[in-house]
């Protein structure tokens, strides 16, 4: 046995001189490679699928004159490691030699000796992006991609060159999700505008925002929310299977995975809207607006809300930073959007149980700072005002005659509660409009404003007494004095002629309410308007001769401060009797 084994080895030996001689990076034409290699195309999407445990390798080489690349790596439901590598032959495959057709170049790059040096290394269940040169020595690189937990798959996409390869939407500097309002079957949404969509003109509609909403977790991607789907159902399915019967599950717990069935993978047949089917349903994926209230939820329930910003062109998709909320027990009025510098007379129904409202308003510009003011209307009428913001109380008081400041800063969008304590309004001295209907009165006079370039409330005069002087006053003329404010301001003062009447009762019926505002008089009221600063709060007295009166009668005047933001100011009205005789 021993002298026959010894025979088989020589015989070898001399049959294995007799051998071509072939290059050590080759193997035989029927050798099966051990690494099974991938080439990454450039400009397309790839996915992988990633066995638990196993490392996944994709190759790729770039042009020669390539200025730089990016890799991006979309996993799909869980955190994967994936790292980028570089790799360098120290000795070039020989141009002659004829390559095998079973035999891939990775596979022969792979086996050839060289150096190899790591590039960039990530691990997460988030999208993630390498971007830098390329290297010009380099022979080959190598991605390699690994799932320890449990089986995946993940999307590859390679882009030559420099800057942002375009075919994922861009996500803003705060992706997060905020809840702008929470009531019992509805919650409001807001989020930061994507630059993909803000870049783009009005006509172009490729790009859109999903809103996702279920009751169990934040989703990080469109394809872990359709494998989540996917598992759902099939849970459902066997219950069903087991009962016999058919369960009737309602569509507020089932609408949104539906909407994810026609969602392709392949990036070469673009998608259609997601509520092509749908149409009734709000907040799926309709539109280019940054606000979405989300409706039909059950009350008192967690929710968890997603936001995916979708590129139907092209197929891919971003997802923000997901957000929760639990309903409310109690109904909630709606939420009325304030425009910039709208002048609103909030109304209360002086019969039923109508007693709050609310009010949502997003600053313009990058500084996030607004503005609100308020004045209560009526005598004695208690008003209180909370404004919030992200679900956090920012401030709360109470409005009344006076002028109320509230200095908006730091959030995209505020939340603005209006609540009138009691049931009643006491209609002496609440100011009717006539354009609103019967039964409505209005109670507050409110402005939103956004102060671009404010630093804080603006300045208001140490009082809004107006003061005449007896010794000035003429048949024809008076001399009115008020106080002004050390930024400068236009100030227009109106008059208006009482009756003998009126005049010889004191006036005090006629007195302008303190509500009612210039855009409520007339122009015929109108007899001057100033420009006037000091920046001596203590000195800054402004003076105005009123001419053009009636000798003997009785005249109210009014004095308003003209501000860019805000409701204009109005002064404590004075009424002033011209002399019969000079």
């Amino acid at each position: 046995m021993a002298l026959s084994w010894c025979l088989g080895a020589a015989l070898a030996l001399v049959c294995g001189s007799l051998w071509p001689q072939v290059h050590s990076g080759v193997a035989p034409e029927n050798e099966v490679p051990l690494r099974p290699t991938t080439w990454l195309p450039e400009g397309k999407i790839t996915s992988v699928t990633l066995p638990k445990g196993r490392t996944r390798r994709l190759y790729f080489t770039l042009k020669k004159k390539a200025p730089g690349m990016s890799v991006t790596v979309s996993p799909c439901d869980l955190p994967i490691e994936w790292t980028l590598a570089a790799r360098t032959l120290k000795d070039k495959p020989l141009k002659n030699l004829q390559w095998s057709t079973k035999k891939s170049m990775p596979e022969v790059w792979w086996r050839g000796p060289g150096t190899e040096e790591k590039i960039h290394s990530n691990t997460g269940n988030t999208v993630e992006s390498y971007s830098g040169p390329t290297y010009p020595s380099v022979s080959i690189y190598i991605l390699r991609l690994r799932s320890k937990q449990q089986n995946t798959r993940a999307t590859v996409y390679l882009h030559e060159g420099l800057g942002p390869s375009g075919i994922f939407p861009l996500l803003p500097a705060d992706p997060q999700v905020h809840t702008l309002g929470v009531g019992m079957t509805s919650v409001t949404l807001s989020w930061a505008p994507s630059a993909s969509i803000t870049s783009l003109p009005h006509t172009q509609t490729s790009y859109e925002y999903c809103v996702l909403v279920n009751s169990q977790e934040n989703y990080p991607s469109l394809c872990a929310a359709q494998k989540s789907m996917r598992k759902e159902k099939d849970q459902k399915q066997e219950k069903k299977d087991r009962r016999s019967r058919v369960t009737v599950w309602p569509i507020l717990k089932e609408w949104w995975w539906q909407q994810w069935d026609t969602y392709p993978e392949s990036p070469q047949t673009p998608p259609a809207s997601l509520t092509d089917e749908y149409e009734d349903l709000q907040c799926v994926c309709q539109g280019t607006e940054s606000v979405c209230t989300v409706s039909e939820l059950l009350p008192e329930t967690q929710y968890y809300f997603d936001v995916f910003v979708v590129d139907r062109l092209n197929g891919t998709s971003m997802a923000y930073k997901g957000t929760l909320a639990r309903t409310h027990e109690e109904a909630r009025p709606a939420i009325t959007a304030l425009r910039e510098g709208e002048l609103r007379w909030v109304t209360f129904q002086d019969r039923g149980f109508s007693s709050e409202q609310f009010f949502s308003f997003r600053p313009r510009g990058w500084q996030q700072s607004g503005l609100l003011t308020l004045q209560s209307c009526g005598e004695g009428e208690k008003v209180k005002v909370t404004v919030s913001s992200k679900g956090q109380v920012l401030t709360s008081q109470a409005a009344g005659r006076e002028l109320v400041h509230i200095w908006l800063q730091g959030s995209t969008s505020y939340l603005i509660h209006l609540e009138r304590e009691g049931t009643a309004m006491d209609h002496t001295s609440a100011v009717t409009d006539p354009s609103l209907p019967e039964g409505l009165t209005a109670s507050v006079k409110m402005q939103t404003s956004s102060a671009y370039h404010r630093r804080g409330v603006p300045s208001l005069p140490s009082t809004l007494q107006i003061k005449s002087f007896n010794r000035l006053r003429g048949c024809n003329s008076v001399t009115l004095a008020w106080m002004g404010t050390e930024e400068r301001s236009l100030y227009c003062v109106y008059r208006r002629k009482l009756g003998s009447h009126e005049g010889e009762a004191g006036g005090a019926s006629a007195l302008t309410a303190p509500c009612l505002g210039p855009e409520s008089r007339s122009d015929t009221e109108r007899v001057l308007c100033k420009y006037f600063q000091e920046l001596n709060p203590r000195r800054a007295v402004t003076t105005a001769v009123i001419g053009g009166l009636e000798p003997g009668m009785a005249y109210v005047f009014d004095v308003y401060l003209m501000r860019r933001w805000g409701i204009p100011i109005k002064y404590t009205s004075k009424m002033v009797k011209t002399r019969k005789e000079c």
